[in-house]
């Protein structure tokens, strides 16, 4: 099978994950918004593979987010921090959905939000059986806050996969760029081996095929699983 191709087809009756065939180079192309969240109660029933994005107000998540999918406009980008206090779930064309979590830590959103927004943050990462993902967004000049240790407090413990984008990473010049880099990674070993990490520019394009590498290994297990799931049914036959 070419690596390069994710199946996303029948599914394990525990995951409820389908598969269908798309390029990994094109992983995050045409997704289109699907429905807003206010509440963990509020959250539709699993229907695919979900993948987060997390992050600071003003780290460059819906910006990252709208590079990726190449549309500028699909999260809402705005000048003022803090302004998105919904899960936004936006569908791909693999089935998969890609689930973008209010950004944390602005300090300016009432106190009464900010305990909004945690209690829905905690609750979607630590419980969300369909989560297979996490991808976490760090401004590359200030990573690693305590607000984003808290993050991945929460979701580490599940064991699943995290990938860290170190975004405006234009900012910095190629040394320091490196440095930062190099420091993360040694840093987000304390949270375990899940954890993966890169330089990202929204402005610069660059980073995106690696991002959707990383993601799509996420998805070749689901469809792996699924394959012996339907061999394991023809057999029985």
């Amino acid at each position: 099978m070419n690596p390069d191709i994710l199946y996303r087809r029948a599914c394990c009756a525990e995951s409820r994950i389908c598969t269908s065939p798309v390029s990994s180079m094109s992983l995050f192309r045409n997704a289109r918004f699907e429905i807003s969240i206010a509440r963990p109660q509020d959250l539709p029933a699993p229907d695919g593979a979900e993948i987060a994005f997390a992050g600071r107000s003003n780290a460059g998540k819906s910006s990252a987010i709208n590079t990726l999918v190449g549309h500028t406009r699909l999260a809402f980008v705005s000048k003022t921090p803090g302004r998105t206090q919904l899960i936004n779930i936006f569908r791909m064309n693999n089935g998969a959905a890609l689930v973008d979590l209010p950004g944390y830590g602005y300090a300016k959103v009432p106190e009464a939000i900010r305990k909004q927004w945690v209690r829905l943050l905690e609750e979607y990462l630590s419980k969300r059986e369909s989560l297979i993902g996490l991808i976490l967004i760090m401004d590359s000049r200030h990573p690693l806050t305590p607000l984003d240790q808290q993050m991945l407090n929460w979701f580490a413990p599940t064991g699943r996969p995290i990938h860290v984008l170190l975004t405006k990473s234009d900012k910095l010049t190629r040394g320091p760029a490196m440095q930062t880099l190099a420091k993360v990674r040694k840093d987000l070993s304390a949270w375990g081996d899940q954890i993966t990490v890169q330089l990202f520019s929204s402005l610069k394009k660059t980073g995106m095929n690696e991002a959707e590498k990383i993601v799509g290994s996420w998805l070749i297990p689901l469809s792996e699983s699924a394959d012996e799931a339907t061999a394991s049914e023809s057999t029985q036959k």
